[in-house]
C-alpha cells in the first residue's frame, strides 16, 4: 500500500504589534485608500526588535505540535522555509530544533521566497513517501520588516511578519498530499530580491549607504507574472489528477495582493468565497502566508475531512508552485 504524507497538526504565530495603513500615512507619502485599492491590505504585524525568524517559527511549531498530539522527540526532520534567517549560518531550522528539544530530528533551511512553504512541503513529502521517515515538521517563517525599506512607499506597504507550521505524518490511507508541482525561472531573478548581505555584495558601509540590504521589486511586472504562473500551476495540479476547479473545496493562495487573487479567480471562474484570504490583516508574510492561512482555515472550520484543497504560490527566484491535498 502506498504511503502518503498527511497533515495532522497546524499552527501559526503573528507578532503582537499591528502596523495599520493609517500608521504608514505618517511614515511615507501614501494613504489608506491608496493601499487598500491597490493591494487589499489594511494592516500587518511587525516583529519586535528582539524577535527573529526562529522565534516566530518556534511559536508556530509549538502550536502545530500540540495540535498534532505529538512530542518534539517524535519528529524525524525539520524544514524551515525562510529568506530572512536569523543569520547566514547555522540554519534557522537548527535553532528551532534546539529550542523545541527535537533531539532526533535533522534540520535545514530552504530558500524559495514566497513559494518556500510549498517547496518545503514537497521536499518533506518525498522523505515520507520514500519510507525513510515517519514524522516531519515544516515551517514557513519570515520577518520581512527587517529587510523592508521603510522610506520606499512602493514596497513598505506590502510586507508583514509571521510564521506557520504543519506536522506531517506517514499514512497509508487516501488522505494527505496528493501531488506537488514546482517551477523556477532564474532569468527573472532581479524582479524581486535583496541585493546585499551575501557574498556578491557583502555587509559593509557601501552596502548600507546604497540601501542594498532592503528588498527591491519591479511591482507591475511581478503582478502580471504572478497571475499567469499561479494559474498555470493550479491548472497543472488539476490536470495531473484528473480534476477541475469545481472539485476543490478551498483554494489557499499566497497572500501577496488581493487583485492577484481576484484575477486568478476570474481566470479559473472560481468565486472569491472559495479562496482563503487574510492578507487584509497580515499583508505579505512571504513563506509564512500559506501555512498561516491554512491554520486559520482549519480553525475556522472551512476545511473538513475528505475535502480537496489546493495551495498555490509565487515568489522571488522566480519560483512558483502548487500542492493538492486531500484533507
Amino acid at each position: 500500500m502506498s504511503i502518503r504524507s498527511r497533515i495532522i497538526g497546524t499552527g501559526s504565530y503573528l507578532p503582537l504589534r499591528v502596523l495599520s495603513n493609517k500608521d504608514l500615512e505618517k511614515m511615507v507619502d501614501t494613504s489608506d485608500a491608496w493601499i487598500v485599492e491597490r493591494t487589499g491590505i489594511s494592516e500587518r504585524r511587525i516583529a519586535s526588535e528582539d524577535e527573529a525568524a526562529s522565534d516566530l517559527a518556534c511559536y508556530a511549531a509549538e502550536k502545530a505540535i500540540n495540535d498534532g498530539g505529538i512530542k518534539p522527540s517524535d519528529i524525524d526532520f525539520i524544514i524551515v522555509a525562510t529568506v530572512t534567517p536569523d543569520m547566514l549560518f547555522p540554519s534557522t531550522a537548527c535553532l528551532v530544533q534546539n529550542r523545541l528539544g527535537a533531539k532526533r530530528a535533522f534540520a535545514f533551511d530552504l530558500s524559495a521566497a514566497c513559494s518556500g512553504f510549498i517547496y518545503a512541503l514537497s521536499v518533506a513529502d518525498q522523505y515520507i513517501k520514500s519510507g525513510m521517515y515517519q514524522t516531519g515538521l515544516v515551517i514557513g517563517s519570515d520577518v520581512f520588516s527587517k529587510v523592508t525599506d521603510w522610506t520606499d512607499r512602493n514596497t513598505c506597504v506590502l510586507f508583514g511578519d509571521g510564521a506557520g507550521a504543519v506536522i506531517l505524518k506517514a499514512d497509508t490511507g487516501d488522505k494527505g498530499i496528493v501531488s506537488s508541482h514546482l517551477y523556477s525561472d532564474g532569468t527573472s531573478w532581479d524582479m524581486l530580491y535583496v541585493p546585499g548581505g551575501g557574498s556578491r555584495i557583502p555587509p559593509g558601509e557601501d552596502m548600507i549607504n546604497n540601501r542594498q540590504q532592503f528588498v527591491k521589486m519591479r511591482g507591475n511586472e511581478t503582478f502580471k507574472v504572478a497571475v499567469n504562473t499561479m494559474c498555470a500551476s493550479i491548472n497543472d495540479a488539476l490536470k495531473s489528477n484528473g480534476l477541475t476547479a469545481n472539485d476543490i473545496k478551498l483554494f489557499i493562495p499566497h497572500q501577496a495582493n488581493l487583485r492577484i487573487i481576484q484575477a486568478i479567480g476570474k481566470k479559473l471562474n472560481v468565486p472569491m468565497e472559495r479562496f482563503m484570504i487574510n492578507l487584509d490583516r497580515y499583508g505579505n508574510t512571504s513563506a509564512a502566508s500559506i501555512p498561516i492561512a491554512l491554520d486559520e482555515a482549519v480553525k475556522e472550520g472551512r476545511i473538513e475531512e475528505g475535502d480537496n484543497i489546493l495551495l498555490e504560490a509565487f515568489g522571488g527566484g522566480l519560483t512558483w508552485g502548487a500542492a493538492l491535498i486531500k484533507w
